[in-house]
């Protein structure tokens, strides 16, 4: 059987670290970005020019109209899904909670943890041997600023990957016995543009110092703790949250 896989949010960073990870590994992928089409065309032309196979689909994955037309662009054009990765997600600029208003909040929860519920909901649909299908898995990604707080930074987003979390170890025992793997990767400071979103794009470096290992990681770090979460080496992992932060 082919190795169809969903990765949201592919374009850039871990995302795109993964969709060229796991094609090397035999996936066909769907590159799944909101608005930088030039970004998620070019990993699919990467995976392309080494011989696999990509599409790359616009989705807002915080529309349940959006997901639903992703998922079946999929199924049109790549097949039965066996692996999701809900990678997407979005800060905002650092500041205290005192600050926020509801319309910020509004906007990271959509994204953050409606829309990760809803591709897992579609996957789950697609996967299920309750519903005659072969299984597979799902990796959500976390942030170490679910164990941390992010405080004075964006507790909105530690918050939110907080319960991406809960949603992991939920999911993971309610689908269990239909053949289904659902785990969470738990990202520390990762050198990807994220942080310029927050307003400070070098803030790897500025806080490096705090890690054991006295470094920043690299996306390829957290798509390879990814794809063996996917992979019969991790056949007996379910509902795992795996910390990928450097000893943060």
């Amino acid at each position: 059987m082919d190795k169809i896989m969903v990765i949201t949010g592919a374009g850039r960073g871990i995302g795109a670290a993964t969709a060229l990870l796991a094609a090397a590994r035999g996936f066909a992928v769907c590159v799944n970005y909101r608005r930088n089409r030039d970004a998620a065309e070019a990993v699919v032309d990467q995976i392309e020019r080494s011989g696999g196979r990509a599409l790359a689909v616009a989705a807002d994955i915080a529309s349940e109209t959006e997901v639903l037309q992703l998922f079946a662009t999929v199924d049109r054009e790549l097949g039965p899904l066996t692996a999701l990765v809900n990678n997407a997600g979005i800060l905002e600029r650092q500041m205290r909670v005192e600050e926020m208003d509801a319309a910020r909040l509004t906007r990271i929860f959509a994204a953050n943890v409606t829309g990760s519920f809803l591709c897992a909901r579609e996957a789950v649909r697609r996967m299920s041997r309750k519903h005659g299908f072969s299984g597979g898995g799902i990796v959500n990604v976390s942030s170490v600023a679910a164990t941390l707080g992010a405080p004075g930074e964006y507790v909105d987003y530690a918050a939110s990957k907080g319960a991406i979390e809960t949603l992991t170890i939920g999911l993971a025992k309610e689908v269990a016995e239909e053949g289904i793997r659902v785990n969470a990767v738990r990202p520390g400071f990762i050198y990807t543009e994220i942080h310029a979103d927050g307003g400070e794009p070098d803030r790897v470096e500025r806080v490096k110092e705090f890690v054991p290992l006295k470094r920043g990681g690299q996306p390829e770090e957290v798509a390879q703790a990814i794809l063996w979460l996917l992979s019969e080496e991790a056949s007996y992992v379910t509902g795992t949250i795996l910390s990928v932060a450097g000893g943060r």
